[in-house]
């Protein structure tokens, strides 16, 4: 049988109390001698048909015996009266949130399908919350926009911390999807090896292939679009003391950003503290750990004697590009990219050694 996705909620619930009146009235019975019946006070009657008092298990088996009616579905009633207040009151919570969800990238979202196309403000900030798997916006604060604020973001790398907090959330959704081992350094380091040689392949079976060596050594690793206004590259973080993830979004489209990046951010979970979230273009109070992460990638990729040979020798042409890569084994773009950064190659020169990215729905 197929679960229902929608299902029905009532904008109205009938109070207990309402139908108990009736049901006295019908049977010409008095407030008063309803509850001398029930052994129950007056007053309690009086504030269960106000709707101020709720009807428990004990008052419904009472109101069975006097009235016939099974006490579940007094119970019921209550039930269903009770949590369509709280639905009223989260709604109105909801319209005064109403800021707080225009912040985030929302079209982008239901266009992704992570959450569902609402019209009212207050259906917008309930999508946010279950998407976000929080069950007030206080609660997201808490979670999420402390850990925005923590990146500290450099100016030139500005991300509106609503967007970066959903692009996280995306990645998160995306690594519990992935069936992973328990990490295992050595095998990471070994897998690291493996994806090197990986980057030299067509990239969307290249990028197949180093999740699941990332996997079988216990490490999520997600390729997620950026969402707009987050300007990032790629993060690295342990979702859980068990389970890190490397997070990527191709930003630059190109495969020598995409590559370097996957190898810095693996360089944060080998060398770095577990209880920090690393974010490129952030110094999370630390620039030593991304100078480090940086040289620990550039030097994995190409060894450091090797760099030292071929930079000395001032040969940069394609065909030297090319030659130098296939010694290595790396893709020949990863070579211009460092080269540029460098500032051995103007930024624009043997671009078309790199190959472009671009995401299906481009």
């Amino acid at each position: 049988m197929v679960a229902t996705k929608n299902r029905f909620q009532p904008d109205y619930a009938v109070p207990p109390g309402w139908v108990l009146a009736e049901r006295l009235e019908v049977n010409d019975i008095s407030q008063a001698e309803f509850a001398r019946r029930c052994g129950r006070s007056p007053k309690l009657i009086s504030e269960i048909i106000a709707g101020k008092a709720p009807v428990e298990a004990e008052t419904a088996l009472q109101f069975e015996k006097v009235l016939g009616v099974d006490a579940g579905i007094w119970l019921g009633l209550e039930k269903d009266y009770r949590l369509h207040q709280m639905r009223q009151a989260e709604a109105r919570e909801a319209e005064a949130s109403a800021d707080w969800a225009r912040s985030f990238p929302v079209s982008e979202l239901v266009k992704r399908g992570a959450i569902h196309s609402v019209t009212s403000a207050g259906e917008k900030v309930t999508e946010l919350l279950r998407f976000f798997g929080v069950a007030s916006v206080e609660a997201w604060k808490n979670r999420y926009k402390a850990v925005a604020v923590a990146f500290r973001h450099s100016p030139s790398f500005k991300s509106n911390d609503f967007a970066l907090a959903a692009w996280l959330r995306l990645v998160e959704i995306e690594a519990d999807t992935q069936t992973i081992d328990e990490f295992d350094r050595p095998a990471f380091a070994m897998a690291l090896k493996g994806i090197r040689q990986l980057t030299r392949a067509e990239i969307p079976q290249a990028l197949e292939d180093a999740r699941k060596l990332c996997n079988d050594a216990g490490v999520a690793l997600v390729l997620v679009k950026p969402l707009p206004g987050a300007r990032l590259s790629g993060a690295a973080w342990w979702l859980s003391p068990r389970k890190p993830v490397i997070a990527l979004s191709a930003r630059h489209k190109s495969d020598d950003h995409l590559w370097f990046r996957l190898f810095h951010e693996a360089a944060h979970l080998l060398l770095h503290s577990k209880r920090n979230v690393f974010v490129d273009g952030t110094r999370n109070g630390n620039g030593a750990d991304e100078a480090e992460a940086d040289n620990w990638a550039a030097h994995f990729l190409v060894s450091r004697p090797n760099w030292k040979r071929f930079v000395s020798a001032q040969c940069f042409g394609a065909t030297d590009v090319q030659r130098f890569a296939e010694e290595q084994g790396i893709a020949p773009g990863i070579v211009v990219g460092r080269l540029q950064h460098e500032g051995h190659l103007h930024w624009n020169h043997l671009n078309g050694l790199k190959v472009r990215l671009e995401w299906a729905d481009d």
